[in-house]
C-alpha cells in the first residue's frame, strides 16, 4: 500500500487526471518509448531520450513551468525546488535525467521554449529540459500529469513510476523518498519498492491531434 501523498485543500482542487483517455499505461519492466525521438534542450540543441541516460538508467520527468504541484501556490512550494538535488543525486549514480515539457496546449501561455529557458535558468534547473512537441513523448509513455516520473535502469527498462516522494507541500516534510530510493536500488541491482506509486498533478494540456 502506498503512502498517501499530503496536499493542501487548493492543491487537491487543481489535481486533474486524465481517467478515461486512451493513452498507453506503461508497466514494470517495459522498455522505454519514444527513445530516439528528438527533442529541442533548453540549450537549444537537439537530444534524444537515449542521448541522455546514464551508465545506470534515465530518469524521465515530465515537468512545465504553470502547474502550481511544480512551481508551487500558497501553502505548498511544488517539486520543482527539489529538482536540482535531484539532478544531483542522479548525477552522482550515473543516472541521466531529463525534464519534459509537453504542455503543447499552453505554449502561449506560459509554456513555451524562451518560457523554459527563462524558467531554467532563474529556478537554477541542471541537466536537461526539453520541448515535447505536440506531445509526441508524453503520450508514448501515457505520461497523464505534471509532474509524473518514470525511472530506467541500465537496459532501458522501466522500474519505477509515480511520484518524486510524498510530500508536495514541502521537502522538509518528506517521509518516503521514492525515486530516490528507487535509484538506490537500481545501483544495487535491485527491484524499487514500491516499483509505482500515485502520480499528482496537474494534467499535461494536450491538443487535438490533426488527422
Amino acid at each position: 500500500m502506498n503512502s498517501k501523498i499530503a496536499l493542501g485543500a487548493p492543491l487537491m482542487l487543481l489535481s486533474m487526471s486524465l481517467m478515461h483517455d486512451p493513452l498507453p499505461d506503461l508497466k514494470i519492466g517495459d522498455a522505454m518509448p519514444a527513445a530516439d525521438v528528438r527533442m529541442k534542450d533548453v540549450t537549444a540543441k537537439e537530444i534524444t531520450l537515449k542521448d541522455a541516460a546514464g551508465s545506470n538508467g534515465l530518469l524521465v520527468v515530465f515537468s512545465c513551468n504553470t502547474c502550481p504541484f511544480v512551481v508551487g501556490s500558497e501553502g505548498s512550494q511544488g517539486w520543482e525546488g527539489r529538482y536540482p538535488a535531484l539532478a544531483d543525486y542522479c548525477r552522482e549514480n550515473k543516472v541521466g535525467m531529463v525534464l519534459v515539457n509537453s504542455n503543447e496546449a499552453k505554449r502561449e501561455a506560459g509554456d513555451g521554449f524562451l518560457d523554459m529557458q527563462l524558467r531554467y535558468r532563474a529556478k537554477g534547473y541542471k541537466g536537461f529540459y526539453v520541448l515535447d512537441e505536440m506531445h509526441k513523448v508524453a503520450d508514448a509513455f501515457g505520461a497523464r500529469t505534471t509532474p509524473h516520473v518514470f525511472l530506467f535502469d541500465k537496459g532501458g527498462k522501466l522500474v519505477y513510476k509515480g511520484a518524486i516522494d510524498d510530500s508536495v507541500e514541502s521537502a522538509d516534510a518528506v517521509k518516503q523518498h521514492y525515486v530516490q530510493d528507487a535509484i538506490k536500488a537500481v545501483v544495487a541491482g535491485n527491484a524499487p519498492d514500491p516499483a509505482t506509486t500515485r502520480n499528482l498533478g496537474c494534467s499535461i494540456k494536450r491538443v487535438a491531434h490533426q488527422h
